[in-house]
């Protein structure tokens, strides 16, 4: 039986332009994984960016905030 073994919500954003995305990420299937076993995930996926310093430029402070929310709880 699966089960989540982690309480808090999981936040992704992948560019959907990132090379490795189709054949070695698969966000969908981290995605499916977490819907089987009730964890909470927001899988956000941007057109136009790919793996680079511009697109975690860019959503860094998104992060920064969904960890600093995690630990303060």
């Amino acid at each position: 039986m699966l089960k989540a073994g982690y309480n808090r919500s999981i936040l992704i954003d992948q560019g959907a332009a990132d090379p490795f995305l189709a054949e070695q990420l698969l966000p969908e299937i981290f995605a499916q994984a977490c819907a089987q076993v009730g964890q909470s995930l927001t899988l956000r996926l941007h057109e136009g960016y790919n793996h680079s310093y511009f697109f975690i430029a860019t959503f860094i402070e998104d992060h920064i905030r969904h960890h600093a929310t995690a630990l303060c709880e």
